[in-house]
């Protein structure tokens, strides 16, 4: 044989471990696992390779701009959310694997057409967080958490069975669409996260059991609204940027798309807040579609998520799109921001 034919590799060559590995791997050694929460990842994974191809040729594809409606939430539509909205819904409808969905740009519960069957679990999303930033070429994100249905048999869901605390879900993920596009997921044993290679089409793992540190340095806050919140906060705010007593003033970090600024703080610790002010006083946050799922993976994570008061994951949901105020990330951060508020200002 010559010396310059090819036998291939000494030894095998391992590419990563895909999403769908990695939650395989896992939901086999779970008793009872069914496989149709492994269904029902990939089939949220596949929407978000799909919203992730069209988020990076946006400009290039007439999906940029408004599309002239308004949502639930009284916001100006855009054409790359009502796009995200719509891959969602397709992805997932047919599977199998879910009995209703929630979706922060639906005012009612998204049935499941007739002809599909109905599963038991419950899927609700924000579809594209931070459309703000759409046209400014910043980062944007998909926020994700499944419950267990609460009605019985395998008709359709209704809307009881979306209004579940955070302290039930299941598993929760986001999706951020960035220099690179990250899926990280979590059902409440670990957080991980998964990198997508676009030469293969797959997500996979880079970032296994993500712990947010104890505490960061920094902080993230619309500091725009600084007049309009209450003294308590403000107060707060001045502290955690001043040197007082000795300590090291916090840096300022924002984004303005809340799924980019908690990835930041998930990896390198810190605070996340979005507090209530005069205009929007039981905060701005939708509790079932962006703070909940987040919470529950911060916690996975080692962290904490508060909305100045309470635990995020222990508030019972009373309405599809409440709203709630935010302190999440590192846990000794939120904790001080607990006691600031209880001191008051």
């Amino acid at each position: 044989m010559s010396q310059y034919s090819s036998v291939g590799p000494s030894e095998a060559s391992l590419p990563g471990t895909t999403l769908e590995r990695h939650a395989l791997d896992r939901f086999r050694r779970t008793q009872g696992a069914t496989g149709d929460f492994t269904g029902l990842l990939q089939q949220i994974s596949l929407a978000a390779k799909i919203i992730s191809s069209r988020v990076s040729k946006a400009g290039l594809a007439d999906i940029l701009g408004l599309t002239g409606e308004v949502n639930v939430q009284g916001e100006a539509v855009q054409k790359l959310d009502d796009f995200a909205n719509r891959t969602l819904v397709h992805c997932v409808e047919a599977g199998g694997h879910v009995c209703v969905m929630g979706s922060e740009e639906v005012e009612e519960p998204i049935p499941i057409p007739p002809q599909y069957p109905k599963g038991k679990y419950v899927l609700q999303f924000d579809p594209l967080d931070g459309s703000g930033n759409i046209d400014i070429n910043a980062s944007i994100g998909t926020i994700f958490s499944i419950h267990r249905r609460k009605t019985p048999g395998d008709g359709p869901g209704t809307l009881e069975d979306c209004l579940q605390p955070g302290r039930d879900i299941v598993a929760a993920g986001y999706v951020i669409y960035g220099s690179s596009n990250m899926l990280v997921y979590s059902t409440g044993h670990g957080v991980h996260g998964f990198t997508l290679d676009p030469a293969i089409g797959e997500f996979l793992l880079s970032h296994e059991n993500i712990r947010i540190p104890e505490r960061g340095d920094t902080y993230s806050i619309n500091e725009g609204n600084y007049s309009r919140w209450a003294p308590e906060v403000r107060s707060w705010v001045d502290w955690i940027k001043s040197d007082e007593g000795g300590r090291r003033p916090y840096s300022m970090r924002y984004i303005g798309a809340m799924v980019a600024d908690f990835h930041r703080v998930l990896l390198r610790g810190g605070i996340f807040a979005y507090p209530g002010d005069r205009r929007n006083t039981h905060g701005k946050l939708r509790l079932l579609y962006e703070a909940s799922p987040l919470a529950f993976i911060a916690e996975a994570a080692g962290g904490a998520a508060s909305d100045g008061k309470r635990r995020i994951l222990d508030i019972e949901p009373t309405a599809l799109h409440q709203r709630t105020p935010l302190f999440i990330g590192s846990v000794e951060d939120v904790r001080e921001a607990e006691e600031h508020f209880r001191r008051g200002a």
